[in-house]
């Protein structure tokens, strides 16, 4: 028997949709050859910033602010479905310049949020570990959640309203008859839907000719220090990498954009680029404890959109190609497939995210 909805890929999308989608009633498995929020999920820093990551207005800006507004009673409702906390917190960001050209673009910046540009002297008194700035732009708006536990959570929460969980790698998609058929490598699973949430490895699995070829995966180092200086309490996002404050006391400080195919190794050139950075803004950051590198592929597009929507292949859905922005889009995403499958409902930016949208130019 055909279950109703198969989403391949355990990441931070993949368990979105699973939770919602079993929420509503719906009965759904995941497959994935990797643990819950083992791929990029589990190198990411976990950073709602919607004002940062698009600075110009447009449909990027537009369904970040869309989805950080779905975050508080999202969180709260993961949590209680799960049973577990969470650690999410919005204390703000402050986008540093490092000299007066900059100071001199971001004072530009107004596309939303409320920024406030802030000088050396009140920068500094909100964060006193911070070097020789010029200023910075401080959005209140802005926060963090943590992505690998709470992916954990939205794994369980699904698992709580009856999905399942198979530890396996699927090889490709076929058209059987009336549904669909993911073959893996320990067998054959026959689904209505398959939702297409893999990531980097889209284009080996999509078995149309739709998004074969637009999703890309970008290599992201991570690092963990465990800071020593006077506390820092807000994300500080620089010109060459950000940070973010864990409540456990260490910094996460991200991350390199590297277009080097499925290597998915730490590099010493990725870690001493990430430390030299973080440590132009934080200049005690050189006696911080080095903990950890954690390293992922990150699913880039061409437009930088992600791929959203229905496939060439009647009951295929796509929902990958998010590259740094997983985290923030996830309960919009969710949201839309969701709406999309149980209802039929089609919101007007699924027409932006089509996964057609590239077809002419492959």
């Amino acid at each position: 028997m055909a279950v109703p909805v198969l989403i391949i890929g355990a990441g931070i999308i993949g368990c979105a949709i699973a939770r919602e989608l079993s929420a509503r009633g719906v009965h759904v498995q995941i497959i994935d050859d990797r643990p819950v929020a083992g791929g990029a999920t589990q190198a990411s820093a976990g950073i709602l910033a919607p004002y940062i990551e698009a600075h110009d207005r447009g449909l990027l800006l537009d369904l970040g602010v869309r989805s950080l507004a779905l975050y508080d009673d999202w969180i709260a409702a993961v949590s209680g479905d799960a049973g577990v906390p969470i650690e999410y917190r919005r204390p703000g960001t402050l986008e540093i310049a490092l000299d007066a050209d900059h100071a001199a673009d971001l004072r530009r910046a107004t596309s939303g949020g409320n920024p406030q540009w802030l000088d050396r002297d009140a920068t500094c008194a909100l964060e006193p570990a911070l070097g020789s700035i010029e200023g910075a732009l401080f959005v209140t708006t802005h926060g963090y959640v943590a992505a690998p536990e709470l992916t954990a959570a939205l794994a369980r929460a699904a698992e709580h309203h009856g999905a399942t969980f198979r530890r396996s790698r699927a090889e490709r998609i076929e058209r059987v008859s009336s549904h669909l058929r993911v073959v893996t490598a320990s067998g054959a699973i026959d689904a209505d839907r398959v939702v297409l949430a893999a990531g980097s490895w889209t284009g080996a699995l999509a078995g149309d000719r739709w998004a074969a070829a637009p999703v890309r995966p970008v290599r992201g180092q991570l690092l963990q220090l465990g800071w020593q200086g006077p506390p820092v309490t807000r994300i500080l996002w620089g010109p060459e990498c950000y940070i973010v404050p864990r409540a456990d006391g260490s910094l996460l400080v991200g991350a390199t954009v590297e277009d080097v195919g499925f290597d998915e190794r730490a590099t010493a050139a990725g870690v001493r680029d990430l430390l030299d950075a973080a440590c132009e803004l934080l200049p005690q950051g050189w006696g911080a404890t080095f903990m950890n590198v954690r390293v992922g592929l990150r699913p880039a597009t061409p437009d930088d959109l992600p791929l959203v929507g229905e496939g060439e292949t009647e009951g295929l859905v796509y929902a990958t190609g998010h590259y740094r922005n997983g985290v923030l889009l996830a309960p919009l995403t969710a949201r839309l497939v969701a709406d999309l499958i149980v209802e039929g409902k089609r919101d007007p930016a699924l027409e932006m995210l089509a996964p057609g949208r590239f077809a002419s130019r492959t």
